[in-house]
């Protein structure tokens, strides 16, 4: 962490963030503050999709901020310091050669440095907090949770991804994470940590020009509602091999197709009130922003 100074005022807003992996690469941080919100209320990390729109992504969770007094935290990584899915979905990870990036350059680690900054500041005296991220932001975080440490995040749910990276050594990343240094003990850790897939069931497009089509996210399914069952079953079959438990759920969330407002509608009622919201609830909480 490179950032200072990140105290945030009360209410909507915006502050730079510059971070220790890629300190020539500065990214804002979106946020919303309720009033009452004090150092041990609750916070939501959220992770935005491809448009790179956190603010739009911030302000989806604004209900729900209010209404269980949560601090929103929306990291976000422009277009112009992190372009592409190289540059955000697959986390810098491969250099433009395709080699394997020093593990410290690596953005999966920002939530965390977020979270720390915020510790820093006074803002929260939190350990940990809930990451939630949608689309590109659903790759990223899980993503996240295959290579960093867990113990910042509560719980996590990767709402809609176009494509998953699977848990086993045997295939390249990002199909797999072969190639990472990563070992079956730190498979085994991920599938113990309960990552929720939350998948819109009218989420079933095959014709989108931003559903990722390569042969690996092909193989997966046709479709992002389809590949998350496919995400689960191999994850699950691979516990198996490893005679190690999968905590990962599916959820499907009915009648919601890839809409970021609805399905963090969705992941909030989930989190605070222990059940999906009414279909009219969700159906009528869209937005006009852009929702990838």
């Amino acid at each position: 962490m490179i950032t200072k100074s990140f105290d945030l005022p009360r209410g909507r807003g915006v502050v730079p963030f510059v971070d220790s992996a890629q300190p020539d690469r500065p990214l804002e941080v979106n946020f919303y503050r309720p009033e009452r919100h004090g150092p041990d209320d609750e916070i939501v990390i959220v992770q935005h999709g491809m448009m790179r729109n956190g603010d739009d992504y911030r302000d989806f969770w604004i209900d729900a901020a209010e209404k269980h007094n949560i601090l929103i935290i929306a990291p976000t990584f422009g277009n112009d310091g992190y372009p592409g899915p190289e540059g955000y979905n697959n986390g810098l990870v491969l250099s433009a050669e395709g080699a394997i990036s020093p593990r410290d350059s690596w953005i999966y680690g920002v939530p965390a440095r977020v979270l720390e900054a915020l510790r820093a500041a006074g803002v929260t005296r939190r350990k940990t907090a809930k990451i939630f991220g949608h689309s590109a932001g659903g790759q990223f975080v899980h993503r996240l949770l295959a290579t960093q440490d867990h113990a910042p995040f509560e719980v996590a749910m990767c709402g809609n991804p176009g494509w998953y990276t699977l848990p086993t050594l045997t295939r390249a990343f990002p199909e797999g994470v072969g190639g990472l240094d990563l070992t079956e003990a730190d498979l085994a850790r991920w599938l113990a940590y309960p990552m929720t897939l939350l998948a819109g069931d009218r989420d079933i497009a095959t014709d989108d020009p931003n559903l990722p089509s390569n042969p690996e996210a092909l193989a997966q399914g046709p479709h992002r509602f389809g590949r998350s069952q496919f995400m689960l079953d191999f994850a699950r079959a691979e516990a198996a091999k490893l005679g190690v438990p999968c905590n990962w759920t599916r959820i499907v969330v009915p009648g919601i197709g890839h809409d970021g407002a609805a399905m963090s509608r969705a992941a909030a009622a989930l989190w605070f009130e222990g059940e999906l919201p009414a279909q009219g609830v969700l159906e009528t909480a869209g937005s006009t922003a852009p929702n990838w």
